[in-house]
């Protein structure tokens, strides 16, 4: 079975969980930005929830299946279509062969996932299908025209058992390793102030404007490794989240580090959107992954 793209919209690429432990080497992780809306889509079509999905960023996705098959989408709300007609989101739907599903540029976050039953079956690597759009590891991103392979469903969909996090919040902040680099108490400086997001956001990182972090210290750092949810400090003062496709090293120093359960939050801001932070409990033998 196969989806052929005839319109791939902003930016659509193919993504699964990611290929995390390679960063000694030089790989980004990349993997869902939104993990438990791609986690949400597979299990609405019995998929595992490792299998390979799409993620659209801000819509304009029109795939055409050879076969019938499950299909849902899931993450940013806006329009589903099957040849026009309207259809559900975050649930399944049967996609008859040779019908146009669509999806079209949501009216409530930014990035919407696409999961077909048997899941996108592109050739893995280093273990994983998803795109790295940084050193660009992985498949290339989706275009018009290429036709995508789907693999065998592994079981029906499940229309129940669709948990996903509440509505979002403050982005919840553990303390970093360089936070003695900056005046006061950078981190209760973050949670008192406002920020929006900048429209040079992307899956590397979620850049914002806001009250830029006073630096003490002006020497240079040498590189060193960075972890997933990184809230790295430029010479500009304003913070950058390090999202899914973040490098793997980096020269400016961490202040703090987004809690891991609030980074799928991050996957569906926009330029404008305002951004707050709070205070988060450590947790008992919990840390930051590459």
């Amino acid at each position: 079975m196969s989806l052929r793209v005839l319109a791939a919209g902003h930016l659509t690429t193919v993504q699964d969980r990611g290929r995390p432990g390679w960063a000694s080497l030089g790989v980004p992780r990349a993997g869902a930005l939104d993990a438990p809306a791609a986690g949400l889509a597979n299990r609405l079509v019995g998929n595992p929830a490792g299998a390979a999905v799409l993620e659209v960023t801000l819509g304009g996705l029109a795939v055409r299946a050879d076969r019938d098959c499950w299909v849902a989408v899931t993450g940013a709300e806006g329009p589903v279509t099957v040849d026009g007609r309207p259809r559900g989101h975050a649930r399944p739907e049967r996609l008859l062969a040779g019908a146009l599903l669509e999806v079209g540029t949501p009216w409530r976050g930014v990035r919407s996932y696409v999961a077909v039953a048997g899941g996108i079956a592109v050739e893995p690597v280093l273990g994983s299908r998803s795109t790295d759009t940084l050193a660009w590891v992985g498949p290339p991103r989706v275009e018009a025209g290429v036709v995508l392979p789907v693999g065998d469903p592994a079981g029906p969909p499940a229309p129940l058992d669709t948990p996903r996090p509440g509505r979002p919040g403050p982005l919840r902040l553990h303390p970093g390793p360089r936070a003695d680099w900056f005046a006061g108490d950078p981190l209760a400086a973050m949670c008192h102030a406002a920020y929006t997001v900048e429209e040079a956001s992307n899956r590397v990182g979620l850049r914002l404007a806001g009250p830029p972090l006073e630096r003490v210290r002006t020497g240079e750092l040498a590189s060193e490794g960075m972890v997933l949810g990184a809230v790295q400090v430029p010479p500009s003062g304003r913070p950058v989240v390090f999202l899914a496709d973040h490098p793997v090293t980096g020269g400016y120093p961490v202040v703090a580090v987004v809690d891991p359960a609030d980074l799928w939050i991050c996957a569906q801001l926009r330029p404008g959107d305002e951004v707050r932070f709070s205070p988060a409990r450590p947790a008992a033998g919990a840390a930051p992954t590459r």
